[in-house]
């Protein structure tokens, strides 16, 4: 897949081939033990029925925009939708071996810092946004809560109706995450920012389907 080949709703990724399988057979997996037909998931999660089917089939990766619609429809953290097998002991994430995700606009990209096992319930990000980006984020499920930390840069964050808060390097903010929130990169050059996402509601599948 290029970049020319993209619609609205798909990213672009590194190593595209295992991050595509364990999203697509997770995805798949999580939709039908909660008995969602692929009908009612789109209805539930506001994501179209073909672009589903293509995220099952490892066809299509979604921006993070649509990943944000998913999780929140599923009431998961957002790694078990990536999750491989469970990790036990030490883990070394070497960098040329972590994904990276790209949102439809090249503006940020994001790199999951831990392994993606399905017993996370808090997860760690690191964060590029390109010079005078500014990318807004949808409101996450009930009780995730985000911490934002500048490693450089100069970033304004807005948090639902509040004002917006400006954070140099070194500067941090927490903040609840279950309304809209955008991160604006005030400089012309790239600020990097690490990120950890907590939940503190998380409801795994159940067989009968009941969130």
């Amino acid at each position: 897949m290029t970049a020319s080949s993209l619609t609205p709703e798909l990213a672009k990724t590194d190593h595209t081939d295992p991050l595509l399988a364990a999203l697509g057979r997770n995805l798949r997996r999580l939709r039908t033990v909660r008995g969602y037909s692929l009908e009612r998931f789109s209805r539930l999660s506001g994501v179209s029925r073909g672009m589903l089917g293509q995220i099952e089939n490892g066809k299509s990766m979604p921006t993070i925009g649509v990943l944000w619609k998913i999780v929140t429809a599923l009431n998961i953290p957002f790694a078990q939708l990536l999750s491989g097998q469970e990790t036990k002991g030490a883990h070394v994430l070497r960098r040329d071996e972590i994904p990276v995700i790209i949102c439809e606009k090249g503006g940020l990209q994001s790199r999951a810092l831990f392994p993606a096992d399905s017993a996370n319930r808090a997860e760690f990000y690191e964060l590029r946004l390109a010079g005078s980006h500014t990318h807004p984020a949808e409101a996450h499920a009930p009780g995730t809560r985000e911490n934002l930390a500048v490693v450089s840069g100069l970033v304004e964050v807005t948090v639902g109706d509040a004002a917006p808060v400006s954070l140099s390097r070194g500067d941090a903010i927490c903040f609840e995450a279950d309304v809209p929130h955008t991160y604006r990169n005030l400089e012309d050059m790239e600020a990097v920012l690490y990120l950890v996402l907590s939940y503190e509601n998380q409801h795994l599948p159940t067989p009968n389907g009941i969130l």
